[in-house]
């Protein structure tokens, strides 16, 4: 399957592992012992395409889905998912009637749109749930713990709303040694104690991210929303210190694309715009077809190395738009136009991981998906 039709002819390649997102959804399980798990995917599954990262959840028995707005729960709906879809990052005016129509679950920091929701539900003889989201520590969105109540008491009495659950998220649980996880999840403790009487038999308590879930296991409660480890990465990145004998995730994404030139060049060439490199001996150098407009970023350059014929070749030179300059002078073997250049992934018995090129780019892995999944055609292989 190909998405991105547009560019299915592009040399420049996207694959989307199946068999490594169950892996990676069911080892969350796993660790969720009986919690329910709501993958997040949002950011068109973070680059990994959301309508099939969600069919692919759903299959193996996922409870919910999370997307940040209301346009992305519509596209999950017309595809077909009919799990309970979360709209992350608010409810506005305008996307009440999506959220209605499509069956969504809106997640509320305030009680500003809740009188508008509910007259609306009302008007379609609707009930919709809501899920409350606390501010905790994390300091980005959500009410205050002192408010909690108050918005509690005012979806309970409005008609045609119902209170789903709380939630909050954890700003550091990719790092295992910080006691802030214990500090926020003890003040979700006391914002859930605080209101435990007016809370509805099933209501979801929910706060664990990737990180709660995979090293702070007592912060799953009734539900976990996994997002970066469903597509194989660790949420503390390359620091990842795994325990003997441990199932480990797999990474999901692997970016390729295909050398259009090979050339020798002699000794003080200087290369590409700006000539930032110039070459101290005679090289083999190789194109590639790739570059900053696939999110292959110019801070690569001098920094970054790809895979040909299982061995690392420097990046050399700027990145350009579509161009990217590798050193092919000590690859052993034949170079020619055609052979697979991997920019991310395996090739033979070395890996670029997404956690090596986020290093290489002065970032974290969950914007190397986003780049080069939502930039370049993908192909899902089983």
């Amino acid at each position: 399957m190909t998405e991105r039709n547009a560019l299915s002819s592009s040399l420049n390649r996207v694959e989307i592992s199946r068999s490594a997102l169950r892996h990676n959804f069911n080892l969350c399980r796993a660790r969720a012992g009986g919690a329910r798990i709501m993958p997040m995917v949002k950011a068109d599954g973070y680059g990994h395409g959301m309508i099939e990262c969600a069919r692919i959840f759903a299959a193996e028995g996922a409870d919910a889905f999370g997307v940040a707005e209301a346009c992305e729960g519509r596209v999950l709906r017309e595809a077909g998912i009919e799990e309970p879809v979360f709209v992350l990052v608010g409810l506005m005016p305008e996307t009440i009637p999506e959220i209605l129509h499509y069956r969504l679950t809106p997640v509320v920091v305030d009680g500003l749109q809740l009188t508008d929701l509910s007259r609306n539900a009302v008007e379609m003889d609707l009930e919709v749930g809501v899920h409350v989201k606390t501010d905790v520590g994390m300091g980005r969105q959500g009410c205050l713990p002192e408010e909690v109540a108050g918005l509690v008491r005012q979806i309970t009495d409005l008609p045609g709303v119902r209170l789903g659950g709380i939630m909050a998220h954890f700003p550091m649980a990719d790092d295992v040694d910080s006691d802030n996880t214990m500090e926020v999840f003890g003040r979700f403790q006391q914002v859930v104690a605080g209101v435990e009487g007016m809370l509805p038999e099933d209501c979801c308590l929910n706060i664990a991210n990737s990180g709660g879930l995979l090293h702070f296991g007592f912060t799953i409660l009734n539900m976990a929303r996994p997002g970066i480890a469903l597509y194989g990465c660790y949420p503390e990145g390359k620091n990842h210190q795994g325990r003997e004998g441990e199932q480990r995730l797999q990474l999901a994404m692997r970016f390729s694309t295909r050398v259009i030139q090979v050339r020798t060049v002699p000794a003080g060439t200087g290369l590409g715009y700006g000539q930032t490199f110039v070459t101290s001996r005679q090289s083999r150098l190789a194109v590639l077809p790739v570059g900053y407009k696939d999110g292959y970023l110019r801070r690569l350059a001098g920094r970054a190395a790809v895979l040909i014929h299982g061995q690392r070749a420097p990046v050399v030179g700027r990145i350009s738009m579509n161009l990217t300059i590798v050193d092919v002078t000590d690859v052993v073997g034949e170079i020619r136009r055609g052979d697979e250049a991997v920019l991310m992934g395996s090739q033979g018995d070395d890996l670029i991981s997404a956690d090596e090129v986020a290093a290489w780019m002065d970032t974290i892995s969950y914007e190397v998906l986003c780049l080069f999944g939502n930039l370049n055609a993908r192909y899902y292989i089983s």
